[in-house]
């Protein structure tokens, strides 16, 4: 049995590697790994496991759809708001063929406010070819698994090693932190992804790969998190090289993030004279492809809110409207831009509605807009406009 110190040494070996980006370790590097130095990461995780495991409701399964739908839900959002959404969408698609048979805008009404829509329209799209090509049964073939819309590399380890417990590793947000500061690695993860691959790859159980990678989730979630990490409790911290230095706190390095762009958008909430409002269904490409929202459009340098929203109206819409009222004012932030949407009343004056900017343009009522799969932020238009009604 090596040392602790034989193990550090050897890590922090692999991490100097690592650290020189013109000549990173190869996965034959990482696969070659001694056992005793693998060993203890294997048999002190899953031990860890046994104990702390974290108890979540798609565990509790090996249907694969199930886990699909866990591992797409988890991505970019956490575990607590992802539990309603996961038991809600089972009770509506209870299996793959429930969903492929399913409208697109049922599966977006479904995910509404869990964001990240490319996530719902992949998801219904991969369950139609499933349908029509694999019998609606989720495949067990990585390299057919990998052809499917939104699954990666990481997604699929993570459902074929849940479900059929395959030895494929994975590599998400958590695991690459915790494997960055086990070995110390000296540039930002996303610089060195074939390295983390290897290594992942190399200290993964291959008799225990469902509960091994399962484990490490867990271990970066809840113990080696982003901030003040709990290494006192961490199964791996006699292994760490992070923490044999004490630079827990400061890894992984972080790439340098320009300032978030703001984006001024005028929205316009318009009113037939019949009591009824305009909504357009977005085009299917983009972050919010595919739902419904209040027309408008970026306020250009130099333009006022109002003839912005005249301006988007007649450009997206060929209409004329009349802009009335402030109905609200709404800060949002998405991953890579942050967006100021200033909401006002206006009525139709003229023209019939055309979708020349989106897929399609309805008039509904107050009440009907609950049908409709909407933006997060736009919900907040629908509950100002039930507070306060027409305003005109």
């Amino acid at each position: 049995m090596a040392s602790v110190k034989d193990t550090s040494e050897n890590l922090a070996l692999y991490s100097t590697q690592a650290a020189l980006s013109n000549s990173l370790p190869s996965a034959g590097q990482f696969t070659d790994l001694p056992s005793f130095l693998v060993e203890p990461l294997r048999q002190n995780l899953l031990v860890w496991y046994a104990q702390q495991g974290r108890d979540l409701p798609w565990r509790h399964s090996r249907d694969p759809y199930r886990i699909w739908i866990s591992e797409i839900m988890l991505q970019q959002t956490q575990v607590k708001t992802v539990i309603p959404y996961y038991e809600r969408w089972l009770n509506q698609f209870p299996a793959i063929a429930p969903l492929a048979l399913a409208s697109q805008e049922q599966v977006l009404k479904a995910w509404e406010g869990l964001g990240y829509y490319a996530r719902a329209r992949n998801l219904h799209r991969a369950a139609q070819i499933l349908t029509e090509q694999h019998d609606s049964t989720f495949p067990t073939s990585l390299a057919i698994a990998l052809t499917l819309p939104g699954i990666g590399r990481t997604t699929a380890g993570g459902i074929l090693s849940a479900a059929f417990d395959q030895p494929v590793s994975i590599l998400d947000g958590n695991v690459k932190r915790v494997l960055a500061r086990l070995v110390a690695l000296q540039v930002p993860p996303n610089r060195a992804l074939k390295t983390l691959w290897a290594l992942s790859e190399a200290i993964l159980d291959r008799q225990q790969p469902r509960d091994f990678n399962q484990a490490l989730m867990d271990l970066g979630a809840t113990v080696c998190t982003p901030k003040r990490p709990a290494c006192p409790a961490c199964p791996w911290n006699r292994h760490c090289e992070a923490y044999r230095l004490t630079m827990q706190n400061d890894l992984p390095l972080s790439e340098q993030r320009s300032p978030l762009p703001h984006k001024m958008i005028g929205v316009a909430v318009i009113w037939h004279e019949d009591g009824r409002i305009l909504i357009d269904r977005r085009r299917q490409e983009g972050l919010l492809g595919g739902l419904w929202e209040f027309p408008g459009g970026k306020v250009e340098p130099g333009e006022t809110i109002e003839a912005c929203i005249q301006r988007e109206i007649q450009e997206e819409l060929g209409i004329e409207i009349k802009v009335g009222d402030r109905l609200i004012t709404i800060d949002h932030a998405y991953s890579h831009f942050r967006v100021t949407l200033n909401v006002h009343h206006c009525r139709h004056i003229s023209g019939e509605p055309q979708p020349l900017e989106c897929d399609e343009v309805r008039w509904v009522t107050l009440d009907d807009l609950d049908q409709f799969p909407f933006p997060k932020a736009n919900t907040q238009i629908i509950a100002a406009l039930r507070k306060t009604g027409a305003a005109l």
